[in-house]
């Protein structure tokens, strides 16, 4: 696998081999202590308290709870006595909690084993699908496994607890569908995503201007469903109260993002960078729409479903409003598909810089927590440098193709 001039597959299997090593074998010794806190003092399984709380509301069929902080606290308190004290803002949709209600029967510990285990199967089932989706990575399968597993955004995803890899088995369908041209299927898919709804924004205005109604058709099916399944459960007010919350999530943001260095995305670039809201908040808007703008131009101009997906994908994670580092597993697809897209044609323009990019992008949630001192969130300059070389490279293509059929007419002509 050589996606670019220094990067063999040899080196990045040696490089994601150290990197896997690293990262689970430090994690595991963290974890290596008697009850519910690691060496650090940290709750295990951190965000997974929240969400097996949530479980606890469900089970008891008390809506009312789903949005009170304080009922929630003396849940945690009562039925995981170690995690007293722990408190969470609760911005999730009510349908979510339903789907913790098995694991609010069980101990904390052996709940927070099973969602390990859950989040990890999902995660590698996608990786695996899409893999096998790239016919010009089916030799480098130890090396798609071993990167996998060293995946900065997948650790990050187990020690969080959290709940991103339900959003990649939304994208992976999606993909899947769009790739059998049944759109009204792939709507679907992205629809469940609502349970997330700030990683279906770039998607939406994307299809909008692109005119493709199937897929928003199915997405609005879907949306409406999930968002149905809550409203039979609890009644209509827990959904009230939900967007509610969501359209004064502003006032939130020191609660909801305390850590603005584990975030990766546009808007919380800026808002690291630029002392000045007002002006972060246009300039988070002024690079979002060019990005959009390449995403577009891209769906519209190009039958290339690798760079086109993988694109989306880097859309996505930019344009959303709210993204922790946990939810960077939705790119695990848009590496797979684009160094499959690089191996097609080794003699790409922008071959060696793409490949660079995925690198970079690859290894640099790691380095995260430096733009607490630098005010420069890497990550998302690479992910802005990498959509540009992806459309740049397509609109190369684009041109070319039109005047070699433009000299094919003329020569038809004469």
């Amino acid at each position: 696998m050589d996606t670019g001039r220094w990067i063999t597959s040899k080196r990045l299997r040696a490089h994601g081999l150290l990197l896997a090593i690293a990262l689970w074998s430090v994690y595991l010794w963290n974890l290596g202590t008697p009850g519910l806190r690691d060496r650090h003092g940290n709750l295990k399984g951190t965000d997974f308290l929240h969400f097996y709380t949530l479980g606890i509301v469900a089970n008891e069929h008390h809506g009312a709870s789903l949005y009170d902080i304080s009922a929630q606290s003396a849940l945690v308190a009562q039925r995981v006595p170690q995690a007293s004290g722990i408190r969470y803002l609760p911005l999730y949709p009510p349908q979510v909690s339903i789907i913790f209600v098995p694991f609010s029967h069980l101990w904390y510990g052996t709940a927070l084993g099973l969602w390990w285990t859950f989040s990890a199967g999902l995660y590698a089932a996608c990786c695996f699908i899409v893999w096998r989706l790239c016919p010009n990575l089916k030799r480098y399968g130890g090396t798609v496994a071993i990167l996998a597993t060293g995946f900065p955004a997948f650790f990050h995803l187990i020690a969080w607890g959290q709940t991103s890899a339900l959003a990649l088995g939304c994208f992976t369908i999606f993909f899947l569908f769009v790739r059998q041209k049944r759109k009204f299927l792939a709507g679907l898919a992205l629809g469940c995503l609502v349970f997330k709804p700030q990683l279906g924004l770039a998607a939406a205005i994307v299809f909008l201007a692109c005119g493709e109604w199937e897929i928003i058709f199915g997405t609005i099916v879907a949306a409406v469903a999930e968002l149905a399944a809550g409203v039979l459960y609890y009644g209509i007010q827990p959904l009230r109260v939900w967007l509610r919350t969501l359209w004064h999530v502003r006032e939130m943001a020191p609660w909801l993002e305390p850590r603005l260095y584990q975030t990766h995305c546009l808007r919380t670039f800026w808002a690291m960078l630029v002392p000045w809201s007002s002006l972060s908040l246009a300039l988070y808007g002024f690079s979002g729409v060019i990005v959009v703008g390449w995403t577009v131009w891209v769906w519209r101009h190009s039958r290339e479903f690798e760079p086109r997906l993988a694109l989306l994908l880097l859309a996505t994670v930019l344009i959303s409003p709210h993204l922790t580092v946990y939810d960077l597993v939705i790119l695990a697809p848009a590496f797979l598909l684009l160094a499959d897209w690089l191996l097609v044609n080794p003699r790409r323009a922008s071959r060696g810089l793409i490949g660079t990019m995925l690198y970079l992008l690859y290894l640099l949630p790691l380095v995260g927590p430096l733009s607490y001192w630098t005010h420069v969130q890497l990550s998302v300059i690479a992910m802005v440098v990498l959509c540009y070389l992806i459309w740049k490279e397509l609109r190369s293509g684009a041109a070319s193709l039109e005047t070699a059929q433009f000299a094919k007419v003329q020569a038809a002509e004469t």
